[in-house]
């Protein structure tokens, strides 16, 4: 069996980013690891309205300090230590992967939906991080809201 000695958890601050958090902290805890967490921000850099460009950095940085209060917010709900805490602007698969690599981390966890169908086809993130990695990844299998729309 592999012993994990830093695990990084891609959180999307979604409803069921304390099920990830708590996968990963019950693991690191097993395999006495430390965890860092982190979470992606897709750039919105520049758009275009007619032929007037619409600078959207100060948006960005709104968007970049409400994920970094997120999640703190989470991380002070677990009772295990964590190491640090990133907010990252890109792709989620390609930011997971090089903080993995920056991090010298040995596991990635992300939750996973359990797409089908069409939206299987698609892909996912989880899907993303997966290939690519130089590390193990983990897909957590998340139980969804009630709340969803249907």
């Amino acid at each position: 069996m592999a012993v994990y000695k830093h695990i990084i958890a891609g959180l999307d601050l979604s409803e069921e980013s304390p099920q990830v958090l708590q996968r990963a902290t019950e693991l690191a805890q097993a395999c006495q690891a430390t965890v860092s967490v982190a979470h992606v921000i897709e750039p919105l850099t520049f758009a275009y309205g007619g032929d007037m460009p619409v600078d959207l950095s100060e948006v960005q940085e709104q968007l970049q300090l409400k994920a970094e209060q997120e999640l703190h917010r989470l991380t002070q709900h677990v009772d295990f230590p964590i190491q640090q805490e990133h907010v990252l602007v890109g792709q989620p698969a390609t930011e997971l992967h090089y903080l993995a690599n920056q991090e010298g981390a040995d596991l990635i966890i992300v939750g996973s939906h359990g797409r089908k169908g069409f939206a299987l086809l698609l892909g996912s993130t989880s899907n993303s991080v997966l290939h690519g990695a130089s590390c193990d990844v983990l897909a957590v299998r998340v139980a969804e809201s009630d709340t969803r729309e249907t």
